[in-house]
């Protein structure tokens, strides 16, 4: 064979070899990556940082009932690379200005029937997003089946992930609602212990860069995904929800109408401090609608039923609760399950009218009810449609109740998300704040709604209360939730028992707890402890409470390690408070620089000598910046700076 022979043959087989159709696009900075291909009719994508691969050659595409974008594509325009921009301000996030900039880069597809799809990336200096937008006009509803995008991760990569119960288990057929322990360090591809997959947001270490793996930007039609519990090797596949997983007689499955856009599925990618101070999450979400937010309003509540359980739901309990939110300058008392039996609505009136004078606004608790659960608290049934809902929330509004938490959700389920978007929506006109519980990750839904002010989605500190398992477990796993779940989405753990739990050893020290007062974030703060326990701590422990803000200005990653330590900083104002909390039984002699806080002096309370007590000093940051700290095993400390 001559050599212009192979040349001809050379040039014919170009088109077919591997990743023959593919382009890029880099973050401002260009430290991250992103080529987008097709290879053998299969869209793929691949991630670098910092010149390494941290997600290898990775699928994407989807197959509806009556398209199949899986195989069969071909790239037939690519746009250029565009710079966007977005601000918005937030009193439910880490940071209260947040600024988004990122490149943005569209390739054009068509399947193998001429159908279209569009697979969209905007990669910033923190992470990368994606999301797949059909842009073609129809009438009828378009299915999806299945969604085929994976994320690969280097074969040496680590994993701390949390498991997805399976539907219908757990108390009254209850899950799945998010509240399983971490399954910590690791090899990324571990399978599931329930089978079920993984939820989000899932952590990872590739190539000695941390990835944080989650989605945004759920407008009801898609529903929420979750990990494949059986990866091959490190690859993760993005799986639909148990079928089971809806509200009554409706489906499972995205559908919509096209034009048409998925959630967004977004990787934050960097160091753990990159991860810690990421906003992503709430980046990509849709903004809300402009109206009148201005009932929106951050704070902290007294809760009963945590500690006292379902006998303290009557009126003179609420009532001393009242009286300790106003003495604590708490804005909120949340009552719980039950109310509408034990207390009733005139007297919750009565109540309501009470918290007024002192300042404090009532929340109320509903059991989402339908079919999904067979959970025996009331009120029920009055979520359950638009005419319900509007009844109810009108009623509320005129007794001068401010908000409500929603219990017992039914899962991921296309129909079941648009049940949590639908509750939303009519609960905005009458000026209520919203809190879900037993409930799905909101997945950036405080942007979008701002009177949804937080979400539980965790296994919280009533779970400390109902048996000693889950408190041995609580110092790891709290130390756990400020690096995946608590990142991006409010967290309704309920955090912070300064005394003494019933009939259980707490195994953290009272400053790990108080600790938790300012690293967790959650739009409304439902506190754990009790007026009586409030009696045994420091007045200054109770001034640190009574002052501390009700939302944050700016985060800062100090020191951490997911699930052994985590510190972080927090600003409002001009203030700065440091959080710290060990996760583990052992003393730990710490030093880090605060330099970068640009403050000199300030109070630290830490662990005193005896069990359950407190000790404040004066604390100076030297001229280096550099501070110590010696924490106590499960210790922890809060300093507040000026």
């Amino acid at each position: 064979m001559t050599s212009a022979h192979r040349f001809a043959l050379l040039l014919v087989a170009i088109p077919a070899i591997t990743f023959a159709q593919s382009s890029s696009v880099s973050s401002p900075s260009k430290k991250i990556k992103v080529t987008v291909g097709v290879n053998d009719g299969k869209a793929w994508y691949q991630a670098d940082y910092n010149g390494r691969p941290v997600l290898l050659h990775s699928a994407l595409g989807l197959t509806m009932q009556d398209a199949n974008f899986a195989n069969g594509l071909t790239i037939t325009d690519t746009d250029a690379a565009t710079l966007v921009k977005d601000s918005y301000t937030t009193n439910n996030a880490k940071k209260s200005n947040i600024t988004y900039t990122a490149s943005r880069k569209v390739w054009h597809l068509k399947n193998s029937t001429g159908n279209k799809m569009d697979i969209i990336f905007q990669v910033s200096d923190d992470g990368i997003a994606f999301r797949y937008h059909f842009p073609e006009q129809s009438s009828g509803i378009k299915t999806v089946t299945r969604e085929l995008t994976t994320y690969h991760l280097t074969d040496s990569a680590r994993a701390w992930v949390q498991p997805m119960s399976v539907a219908k288990t757990g108390w009254k057929a209850s899950n799945p609602s998010y509240e399983e322990h971490y399954v910590q360090d690791v090899p990324a591809g571990t399978s599931s212990p329930l089978g079920a997959g993984w939820i989000y947001p899932a952590l990872f270490r590739s190539n000695n860069t941390w990835l944080l793996v989650t989605e945004t930007a759920m407008d009801g039609s898609y529903c929420a995904t979750r990990l494949k519990g059986d990866s091959l090797h490190a690859t993760y596949e993005v799986d639909f929800p148990d079928p089971r997983e809806v509200f009554t007689g409706q489906g499972s499955l995205p559908q919509h109408t096209l034009p048409w856009s998925t959630p967004w599925r977004i990787v934050t990618m960097g160091s753990l401090q990159t991860i810690a101070e990421s906003t992503l999450g709430t980046d990509l979400a849709a903004p809300a609608v402009k109206t009148d937010w201005s009932f929106v309003k951050p704070g902290k509540a007294s809760w009963s039923w945590i500690m006292l359980k379902d006998d303290s739901i009557v009126y003179d309990v609420q009532r001393r609760y009242i009286d300790f939110a106003a003495d604590m300058h708490w804005q909120y008392c949340l009552v719980d399950a039950d109310w509408d039996v034990r207390i009733g609505y005139d007297k919750i009136k009565e109540l309501a009218d009470y918290a007024a004078t002192k300042n404090v606004g009532l929340l109320l608790w509903y059991n989402s009810a339908g079919d999904w659960n067979t959970t025996p608290y009331h009120p029920r049934n009055m979520m359950l449609t638009h005419e319900s809902r509007v009844k109810e929330f009108s009623r509320l509004q005129s007794m001068g109740i401010k908000g409500v938490k929603i219990d017992f959700f039914g899962g991921d389920g296309q129909s079941m998300i648009k049940y949590y978007v639908d509750i939303l929506e009519d609960a905005a006109p009458y000026k209520l704040l919203v809190n879900f519980h037993g409930a799905t990750l909101p997945r950036g839904w405080q942007r979008t709604y701002p009177h949804l002010m937080t979400t539980e989605a965790v296994k919280g500190f009533e779970m400390v209360t109902f048996g000693q398992k889950d408190a041995d477990a609580e110092p790891n796993h709290c130390a756990m939730l400020p690096f995946t779940r608590n990142i991006f989405d409010p967290m309704d753990f309920t955090p912070m028992n300064l005394y003494k739990v019933p009939n259980i050893k707490r195994r953290t020290t009272s400053a790990y707890e108080l600790a938790l007062s300012v690293l967790f974030l959650s739009g409304i703060q439902h506190y754990a402890e009790s007026p009586s326990g409030m009696a045994h701590v420091p007045e200054y422990v109770k001034d640190f409470l009574r002052t501390l803000p009700d939302y944050w200005d700016d985060v800062k990653f100090i020191d951490g390690f997911p699930g052994k330590l985590a510190v972080i900083a927090r600003r409002s104002g001009k203030k700065w408070y440091v959080s710290g909390i060990n996760g583990e039984p052992v003393e730990k002699k710490l030093s880090f620089s605060l330099a970068a806080l640009k403050t000199s002096k300030g109070n630290i309370i830490t662990d005193g000598a005896e069990p359950l007590s407190f000790e404040q000093t004066t604390f100076t940051i030297p001229a280096s910046g550099v501070v110590n700290v010696t924490v106590q095993p499960n210790g922890g400390f809060v300093i507040v700076l000026e």
